[in-house]
């Protein structure tokens, strides 16, 4: 049965809270498993829809997956295949990722076109490239990609055409396993990609380069066992300062690694967001003003999405709905999805004051008194934002089609009813 939340606006929250592990970081770890004959252990891996859809997956691989306590350990010894499941592959976006570690292992992979957000084109052209550049040859159709490889993929100069972190953590599981050497460049360096990284130099592949756009992979003949610690979900924490500052709550964010969030201080500072490090912790003050703050000469500022270290799409949502609580008028630009944007329209059906002027781009003018209403969510992060802007809306609010937001932040109503949230997980009609 179809679940929904049930949320009571207008209270604020007050406590600690620590992030989950980076859902965007133990999607590829987990591929990254398929690599190796030996156990691989990945920690703080959180226990999400699409982290289970995609265990799932590796089991019909023949991978073997358990929980021992908190750590899941993976173990491809006996991987028996290398076809991708239709059906599974259809409810995320991961499963491309398991293109480059099947195609290196195995010589061969095919996969049908992945499922996931339905937040625009999602080009799938620079995997292709990539790993045609290793050597691999690619038959593609709207039903079915096929990648194979007779001999062992070879190192090469790899210059992605779009800096696709999706196809920056392809190129690196395939190179990993490459003959040589392999040069990356316009590589994405986002957390996640460097978690990759950090795992596969633990499996024994050297990459120099870590955290730039040119990543250097020494592959190797095999790679062995590993145990990695997963970084914290930097998206999750932005969406907790979103929170925080539009339901005047005072939030403690546990182990959020400050240094992530420098585009968010500037991007949210825009919008009169305050919050500050304390050692490895982010504290957001309660009762926040939210003003927007003019560019030079009283000019309207923008907000705008950009590749690592800038403000990151994931939060592009979250700063929409920021903006609706914030005095002023600012202007939000989605550069990455044609399709992002869309969700404003149940904002607007909430009280929002906000023009989408196209599909990259919308006007919100402050502050706006939100009021509860009853509504669905398109995506995980346009979900979160919804969540969010019912939290601070007035009266009940109901959302529907919340395993969206299952999909990338765990359990989050039992840990916003922890701070005080009125919010409830009921069966839905």
């Amino acid at each position: 049965m179809s679940e929904v939340f049930r949320i009571e606006g207008g209270h604020r929250l007050d406590g600690r809270i620590r992030p989950s592990g980076n859902k965007n970081a133990a999607l590829p770890l987990i591929c990254a498993s398929v690599l190796s004959t030996e156990t691989v252990q990945l920690e703080n891996v959180p226990r999400i829809r699409d982290v289970i859809v995609l265990l799932e997956l590796l089991e019909e691989l023949g991978v073997r997956v358990s929980w021992e306590g908190e750590v899941l350990e993976l173990n491809a010894r006996d991987l028996k295949a290398d076809v991708i499941s239709a059906a599974r592959a259809k409810k995320i976006r991961a499963s491309i990722l398991l293109a480059g570690p099947l195609l290196a292992r195995r010589g061969r992979a095919e996969l049908p076109p992945p499922g996931g957000d339905a937040i625009g084109r999602r080009r799938l052209d620079t995997h292709v490239l990539a790993l045609e550049g290793l050597g691999a040859e690619v038959e593609s159709s709207p039903e079915r990609f096929v990648f194979r490889s007779e001999e062992r993929l070879q190192g090469a100069d790899v210059f992605l055409d779009e800096a696709s972190v999706t196809a920056t953590e392809n190129a690196l599981m395939a190179a990993s396993l490459a003959e040589g050497t392999t040069v990356l460049s316009n590589a994405a360096s986002e957390p996640h990609v460097q978690d990759l990284c950090f795992l596969l130099q633990a499996m024994g592949c050297p990459i120099e380069g870590v955290g730039t756009n040119r990543l250097v992979i020494h592959g190797q003949s095999s790679l062995h066992g590993a145990l990695h610690r997963l970084g914290p979900d930097y998206i999750e924490v932005g969406s907790l300062i979103s929170l925080a500052a539009v339901t005047g709550s005072e939030l403690w964010i546990e182990g959020a690694r400050p240094e992530e969030h420098r585009a968010t201080q500037i991007a949210f500072g825009r919008l009169g967001v305050e919050f500050r490090a304390e050692g490895e912790d982010l504290f957001v003050p309660g009762g926040q003003h939210l003003k927007v703050q003019p560019d030079l000469g009283g000019a309207i500022p923008k907000i705008e999405d950009a590749p690592w270290p800038g403000f990151p799409a994931d939060l592009t949502s979250l700063a929409v709905v920021t903006a609706t609580q914030a005095e002023g008028t600012v202007l939000i630009f989605e550069k990455l999805f044609e399709s992002r944007l869309f969700f404003t329209d149940r904002l607007a059906l909430m009280g929002a004051r906000l023009i989408l002027c196209d599909p990259h781009r919308v006007v919100v003018t402050g502050k706006a008194r939100l009021f509860g209403s009853k509504m669905s969510s398109p995506d995980i992060r346009a979900g979160m934002a919804l969540v969010i802007a019912a939290l601070c809306a007035e009266g009940q609010s109901t959302i529907q089609n919340i395993q969206q937001v299952d999909r990338g932040y765990a359990r989050i109503d039992e840990r916003l009813a922890a701070l005080g949230a009125r919010i409830e997980r009921r069966p839905g009609d």
